[in-house]
C-alpha cells in the first residue's frame, strides 16, 4: 500500500471511529424516535410520503425512499444506516477537501475530518432529530469538492483550445487561462497537484511566507520558448537532490536524446488520481505522470499525446459530473439540504458550467419541487410567527454572533447538549475559532492555481455569510423583513429556521483548522531549529500539533459521545402498533387523539416526538402542522386537519367526520395532550382494536376524499425516480472512475 493509501485508510477509519463515537448507542436494537426524527418498522407510500397531502412537501423525498426501502427492510436500520453513513462522510469529505486543496498530510487532514464531525451544529440537529438534514450537511464538502474538479477540467478544456506547438508570444500570453501570462498552472495536472503554499508539499523559495504563493523566478527564454516557468532552474525533489527544472524532465516513453524544450504542459482532468504523501512534491520527478505534455517537437507530431488524452479528460470530466449529480442528489433528501448543496456548488463552478449544474440541482430537486408545484401546499404563505420563533438563539457567554461563530445557536434552547449551557460554551467555541483563524490567511491567500484560489475564497465568502445571514435574521429589523418575506412569497418558510444555514460554514472552517495546523507547526519547528530555517514542519511537531487541536475541539464538547450524552438511543414501539396498522382495511383518512403533532410516550424519553401515526399506518394520517415554539404556536397548513380535529374536539358527529374524508380514529392513551369531548363522538363509531397503549375506531359511511389525482401521483412518482437515477446513478458512476483510475496508477 502506497503512502497516499495508507494515509487515506487511516483518515477514513478514524472518520468511522469518529462516527461510532457519537452515534454508538443507535448500534442497539430499536428505533430512532427523538423529536423530529421519527423511525418506524414500516413506512407507506401515501399522499403524504409523495408531498401531495394538504402540509407543505418538508419531509421530501425522505418519506418516500423509506417508504421504498422498508417494503424489505426494517426501518430502524435504514435511518440508523443513513445516520453514520452521513456522519462518516461529514468528516472523511472535510479532509478529502483538505488534502485536494491544500495538499494537506494526514495531521491536518485529521484536523479538518474532527471540525467537521464534533462540533455543536451536529449535536444539536441530532438532538433535534435532523437525520436526514446532516445527510445534506454531509454532502457539502463533496460538493465542494466536485464543484472544484469541475473548474479544473473548464480550464484545462480552455486551455487545450490553444495550440500546442504555438510558442507564448506578447499576443498569445494575453489569452492565458486566468489572465496568467507566463501560463504557469499548465504545469500543473490537476489543480490540487500543484504545490500547496501551506503544508510543505511543493517546492518553496527559503523565504516563503505560510499563506502566500511561492516566490518564482522567472527568465525571458522561458516566455520566448513557451516553457512553462519554473521555482529557478534547479528544483530540490522529493529526495533532497537537486533536480533539473521541471520544463526539462520527460515524461516516461519520451524519446530518448530529444528535449522537450517547447511542450504546452496540458493539466489532466480534476478528480485524477495523485499522490498526497507528505514529502512527495506533487510536479517531482518520481510522479511524472502529474505533468503531461500536450505535444513535443520530437517524432510523433506536435499533436500526438493530446489525442490520446483526449477521450480520457472527457471520461474524468463525465466522471466529475457525475460526482456532483450524486452529491447533489444526497444533499436532496430534504429540501434545506438541497439549497444549501445547491448554494454550494453554484458559488464554485465555473460560470460556464452553470447552466449545467442549475439542470442537475432541479434534477436533484425534483420530487420536492414538483411535490410543491402538484400540491400547492406551497403556494400558500407561512405564518410569519414562525420567524420569531425559530430564529438563531444566543447561548451562555456568546450572544447570538459567537453562538452562531462556533456553529450553534439553534433555536430550541432544550436540543442543546448540556456542556452547551455551562461556561464550555463559551471556551469551546473561543478554541474553535481560534484554530479557525489562525488558517484563515493561508486559505485566503494561498492556493497553486486560480481555481483553487477562487474556490477557497468563494468557500470563506460562504461562511462568513452562513454565519451573518441567521445572526442578523435574529434582529429585530432581520425578523421583520423574514416575516414580510414569508407571508409574501411562496415557499419561503424554507428560511424561518436560518440556523440551518450555518452548515455553509463547515467546509471553510475544516479547511481553515487544517491550515492552522501547518502554519502552527512549521512556526514551532521555526523555533525549535537549530540550523536553517525548516520549509516544513518536522512529523513529530505536526503530530502533536493535530493531537492538541483535536482534544481542544473535543473536551469542551465531551457530551457529544454517545449519542449526545445517552440521548440519541433507539426505542422499543409497543406491539399494538403493528395490530393497528393490519387492522386499518378500508379507506379514509386518520384523525388522532390527542389534539396536537407531538407526544410524550412512556417508551420515548422525556422530549417530545412527533407523532408516529403518519409513518407508522398506511393511510394518510391528518396533521394541522401546528409547533408549540418557545411558547407559542406557529400555524401550520393543514386547514382540513384543524377542522377534523375542532370536531372531535366538541363532541362532533361521526357523519361530519365521514364526510371530511376521515374514515378511522387512533387514540393514543399514554400521552398527555387535549381530547375535550371527544367520548361523545368515540361513542357512535366501532371500536376495531384496543390495548394499552391505542385504540382504533373506524367511521361509518366514509366519503373519499383523495387529495391527489393518478396523474399527479404518477408525476410525483416520476420525479422520485429520477432523484433516485441521479443519486445512484451518479454516484455509482463516480465511484467507479475513482476505482479504476487508482487501479491504473
Amino acid at each position: 500500500m502506497s503512502g497516499s493509501s495508507r494515509t487515506r485508510a487511516v483518515v477514513a477509519a478514524y472518520s468511522a471511529a469518529g462516527a461510532l463515537l457519537v452515534a454508538g448507542p443507535l448500534l442497539a436494537p430499536g428505533y430512532l424516535l427523538l423529536r423530529d426524527a421519527v423511525s418506524t418498522p414500516r413506512n407507506y407510500p401515501t399522499d403524504a410520503a409523495l408531498g401531495l397531502g394538504d402540509a407543505a412537501p418538508r419531509a421530501v423525498p425522505q418519506d418516500a425512499l423509506l417508504a421504498a426501502l422498508t417494503s424489505f427492510a426494517d426501518g430502524g436500520l435504514v435511518v440508523k444506516a443513513i445516520l453514520l453513513v452521513a456522519l462518516w462522510a461529514a468528516a472523511y469529505g472535510a479532509a478529502t477537501l483538505a488534502r485536494e486543496l491544500l495538499r494537506a498530510s494526514l495531521g491536518p487532514q485529521l484536523v479538518a475530518a474532527t471540525v467537521a464531525l464534533w462540533n455543536p451544529y451536529v449535536a444539536e440537529r441530532l438532538l433535534q432529530g435532523h437525520w436526514s438534514l446532516l445527510a445534506g450537511y454531509a454532502a457539502l464538502p463533496w460538493t465542494a469538492l466536485a464543484a472544484y474538479r469541475l473548474r479544473g477540467t473548464a480550464t484545462a478544456k480552455r486551455r487545450r483550445r490553444i495550440p500546442s506547438n504555438t510558442p507564448a508570444s506578447a499576443d498569445t500570453t494575453e489569452s492565458t487561462p486566468h489572465g496568467d501570462p507566463l501560463g504557469t498552472p499548465d504545469t500543473i495536472d490537476h489543480p490540487s497537484e500543484a504545490p500547496a503554499d501551506i503544508t510543505g508539499n511543493g517546492p518553496r523559495s527559503e523565504t516563503a511566507v505560510p499563506g502566500e504563493a511561492p516566490a518564482t523566478t522567472h527568465h525571458v527564454s522561458d516566455r520566448a520558448s513557451g516553457v512553462a516557468p519554473t521555482e529557478g532552474r534547479e528544483h530540490t525533489g522529493s529526495t533532497g537532490r537537486a533536480e533539473p527544472p521541471l520544463a526539462t524532465r520527460h515524461p516516461p516513453g519520451h524519446p530518448s536524446g530529444v528535449a522537450a524544450a517547447e511542450p504546452h504542459w496540458q493539466p489532466a482532468a480534476p478528480g485524477s488520481s495523485h499522490r498526497s504523501d507528505d514529502t512527495a512534491p506533487a510536479d517531482s520527478a518520481e510522479h511524472p505522470r502529474n505533468s503531461v505534455p500536450t505535444g513535443t517537437a520530437g517524432e510523433g507530431g506536435p499533436n500526438r499525446l493530446s489525442v490520446t488524452a483526449a477521450p480520457r479528460a472527457t471520461v474524468r470530466t463525465a466522471s466529475t459530473w457525475a460526482a456532483l449529480a450524486g452529491s447533489l442528489a444526497a444533499a436532496g433528501l430534504t429540501p434545506t439540504g438541497a439549497l444549501l448543496a445547491g448554494v454550494t456548488a453554484f458559488a464554485l463552478v465555473h460560470r460556464r458550467q452553470l447552466a449545467a449544474t442549475f439542470v442537475l440541482w432541479l434534477a436533484a430537486s425534483a420530487p420536492w419541487l414538483a411535490a410543491t408545484a402538484l400540491s400547492g401546499a406551497g403556494a400558500e404563505p407561512s405564518d410569519p410567527a414562525g420567524i420569531a420563533a425559530f430564529a438563531a438563539r444566543a447561548e451562555p457567554g456568546l450572544g447570538t454572533l459567537g453562538s452562531l461563530a462556533g456553529l450553534g445557536g439553534i433555536w430550541n434552547a432544550e436540543a442543546v447538549p448540556d456542556s452547551r449551557t455551562t461556561p464550555l460554551a463559551a471556551i469551546g467555541t473561543l478554541v474553535l475559532l481560534a484554530i479557525v483563524v489562525l488558517g484563515v490567511r493561508s486559505v485566503a491567500t494561498g492556493g497553486p492555481d486560480p481555481d483553487n484560489r477562487h474556490v477557497r475564497r468563494a468557500l470563506l465568502l460562504l461562511a462568513v455569510i452562513a454565519i451573518l445571514f441567521p445572526a442578523l435574521g435574529a434582529t429585530t429589523w432581520g425578523m421583520h423583513a423574514l416575516e414580510w418575506l414569508v407571508a409574501h412569497v411562496p415557499g419561503a418558510g424554507l428560511l424561518r429556521d436560518t440556523q440551518k444555514y450555518a452548515a455553509l460554514a463547515m467546509p471553510a472552517f475544516a479547511l481553515c483548522a487544517a491550515a492552522g495546523c501547518v502554519v502552527t507547526a512549521r512556526r514551532l519547528s521555526r523555533a525549535d531549529a537549530t540550523t536553517a530555517r525548516p520549509a516544513t514542519a518536522s512529523p513529530a511537531t505536526t503530530a502533536t500539533v493535530t493531537a492538541v487541536f483535536v482534544a481542544l475541539m473535543v473536551l469542551p464538547l465531551y457530551d457529544l459521545a454517545w449519542g449526545v450524552g445517552g440521548a440519541v438511543r433507539p426505542v422499543h414501539y409497543p406491539a399494538g402498533w403493528q395490530q393497528v396498522a393490519a387492522r386499518m382495511d378500508g379507506p379514509g383518512d386518520v384523525a388522532v387523539l390527542p389534539g396536537g403533532m407531538f407526544r410524550k410516550f412512556r417508551y420515548s424519553g422525556a422530549a417530545p416526538v412527533l407523532d408516529p401515526a403518519p409513518r407508522m399506518l398506511p393511510n394518510d394520517v391528518l396533521q394541522t402542522g401546528e409547533l408549540p415554539v418557545r411558547g407559542r404556536t406557529v400555524s401550520g397548513e393543514g386547514a382540513r386537519a384543524r377542522e377534523v380535529e375542532n370536531l372531535l374536539l366538541h363532541g362532533g358527529a361521526p357523519a361530519d367526520l365521514a364526510r371530511l374524508g376521515v374514515g378511522w380514529i387512533l387514540v393514543e392513551r399514554t400521552t398527555p395532550g387535549p381530547v375535550g369531548a371527544s367520548a361523545s363522538t368515540l361513542a357512535q363509531v366501532e371500536q376495531v382494536y384496543e390495548d394499552a397503549d391505542l385504540a382504533l375506531y373506524r367511521v361509518p359511511g366514509v366519503v373519499e376524499r383523495g387529495t391527489s389525482t393518478t396523474t399527479q401521483r404518477s408525476v410525483a412518482a416520476t420525479a422520485h425516480l429520477l432523484w433516485v437515477a441521479v443519486l445512484v446513478a451518479g454516484t455509482l458512476t463516480a465511484l467507479g472512475a475513482r476505482f479504476r483510475s487508482r487501479s491504473r496508477n
